[in-house]
């Protein structure tokens, strides 16, 4: 069975940083995409990056790009997000997400809180 365990998640003020990590078991994920996406209260679930798992590519929103680093740990299995420069506006509860086949997996979330 798929489990995505997300950790890292917490409160920080403006303008600095975060990892979160996402730990991925249950199948082998060599060619599956680890996403991660983020959903503030009152808003829509919005994609934030992407990883394909074998060729290491990335994929970002454009809200995020130059600040945010998405990266992949094959020996542990784990998915990372190395957020840098946040601003209040990031606050969300964070989700990394696989899909395999037709199916996506979605881990639990993880809240992160920027003060202004």
């Amino acid at each position: 069975q798929v489990q995505l365990v997300e950790s890292g998640g917490g409160l920080v003020q403006a303008g600095g940083s975060l990892r979160l990590s996402c730990a991925a078991s249950g199948r082998s994920f060599s060619r599956s995409v680890m996403s991660w996406f983020r959903q503030a209260p009152g808003k829509e679930r919005e994609f934030v990056a992407a990883i394909s798992w074998s060729s290491g590519v990335t994929n970002y929103a454009d809200n995020v790009k130059g600040r945010f680093t998405i990266s992949r740990d094959n020996a542990k299995n784990t998915v990372y997000l190395q957020m840098n420069s946040l601003k209040p506006e990031d606050t969300a509860v964070y989700y990394c997400k696989v899909r395999i086949g037709v199916m996506d997996y979605w881990g639990q979330g993880t809240q992160v809180t920027v003060s202004s």
